[in-house]
């Protein structure tokens, strides 16, 4: 009766161990899905390109010409002729001082010119007839020159009154002052009534040419600097001047401006250096004085890598890596220079070569040195069953 009772108790204990052998096995299948073996990666072949290196640099609006309406005589303002903040053309008529005080000038000036002019002839007349009595002896040499230099006198007399009037026929279209440019006009900070002179410290109103409108872009000299070093030694390319605006509000200007030019100084208060690029401002959206985003791109590097966003991560030290595909199928880690990203792209300057298989795929506890099999980017991965699965699968189709 022992003997039976040891005998069920090993075949029970045989038949738990069976079970539960069977069920780890099943675990083992269902948690890999297939047999072990080298991790699929989807990879990406790298090619040195040509990538602009863009900045985006902070700018002010600055009006394409500006000029202050000045009086150049003095005298109460009796009309003016425009509306503030309207669009006025070059020599429009813009304000109109009292003009009577230099209108009478000019007209004594223009008589003495006359009494002037009748002197020289009545000189002229007499040193004509001076002249053949002196060759005749009749009168004295000494009495024809005085006539002569008397009618020099009268003649230099005239120039004088002349000249007189025309400084004071200019100062009588003084009067009415003129817009110096075309553009929109601000505010009048005179009105009529008051009175007005060329020493005064304020304009009368501010014209300015808002189309087209320059934005002033300030850059460090240091990075200036780092720009003429890479270009000077090859390893960039100068790129066009194109320029596009971001406004205050985030929002992007639409229109696409040029570079004009860069200062030669550098601002010892800031260390910055001035680039002026020109916008096309139609509408007028542009006004002097707003702060803009400057984007545009300096110069163009010829032996820059394109690498996806994803096959980028950092090491504890804050290092860029990637994984590439090495020999022998192999994931080999490597350590980059990553200047900047563009669009879905990070931007690499060092750490890859042309033909360089990078790894974009299939990262997850990715380590250096596992065996891969590597296939290009976005190919479906194929999933096998276990070989028992497999021969029960093909059973059960018959």
């Amino acid at each position: 009766m022992m003997g039976g009772r040891a005998a069920l108790l090993c075949a029970g204990t045989l038949a738990l161990a069976a079970c539960g052998g069977g069920e780890q096995a099943q675990q083992k299948a269902g948690a890999g899905g297939r047999q072990q073996g080298p991790k699929q990666v989807g990879y990406v072949v790298v090619r040195a390109t040509r990538v602009p290196l863009t900045v985006e640099l902070a700018g002010r609006t600055v009006a394409y010409q500006s000029s202050q309406v000045r009086p150049q005589v003095t005298g109460v303002i009796q009309r003016r002729f425009f509306t503030e903040g309207s669009m006025v053309r070059r020599g429009q008529p813009l304000y109109q001082i009292d003009p009577s005080l230099y209108r009478a000038t000019a007209n004594q000036a223009s008589a003495n010119l006359a009494s002037a002019q009748a002197t020289a002839r009545a000189a002229q007349i007499r040193a004509d007839r001076y002249r053949p009595l002196a060759e005749m002896e009749a009168i004295s040499k000494q009495d024809y020159t005085d006539a002569v230099q008397t009618l020099e006198q009268a003649q230099a007399s005239i120039a004088q009154s002349r000249a007189t009037l025309e400084s004071a026929r200019v100062n009588l279209r003084f009067t009415t002052v003129p817009a110096p440019i075309t553009g929109r006009i601000g505010r009048s900070l005179f009105t009529v009534g008051a009175l007005v002179s060329t020493t005064q410290a304020d304009p009368l109103a501010t014209i300015q040419q808002l189309d087209p409108i320059f934005v002033d872009i300030q850059q460090s000299s240091a990075d200036l600097l780092a720009l003429r070093r890479s270009l000077a030694a090859g390893g960039a390319a100068p790129a066009s001047a194109d320029v596009r605006l971001r406004l205050e509000d985030g929002s992007d200007y639409g229109r696409v401006g040029r570079v004009e030019f860069g200062e030669v100084v550098v601002d010892q208060t800031t260390g910055t250096v001035t680039l002026r690029a020109s916008f096309p401002n139609p509408q007028g959206l542009l006004l002097p004085g707003m702060f803009v985003r400057a984007n545009f791109a300096q110069s163009i590097d010829t032996e820059a890598f394109l690498v996806p966003q994803e096959a980028v991560s950092r090491d504890p030290k804050g290092n860029a890596t990637l994984f590439v595909v090495g020999p022998n199928h192999k994931a080999v880690e490597r350590q980059v220079k990553t200047e900047r990203t563009q669009g879905r792209y990070w931007v690499v300057t060092s750490g890859l070569r042309p033909g360089d298989k990078v790894i974009t795929q299939g990262l997850n506890m990715l380590r250096p040195g596992a065996d891969i099999r590597a296939v290009p980017a976005d190919t479906p991965e194929r999933l096998e069953a276990p070989r028992g699965q497999q021969g029960a699968a093909a059973k059960a189709g018959r």
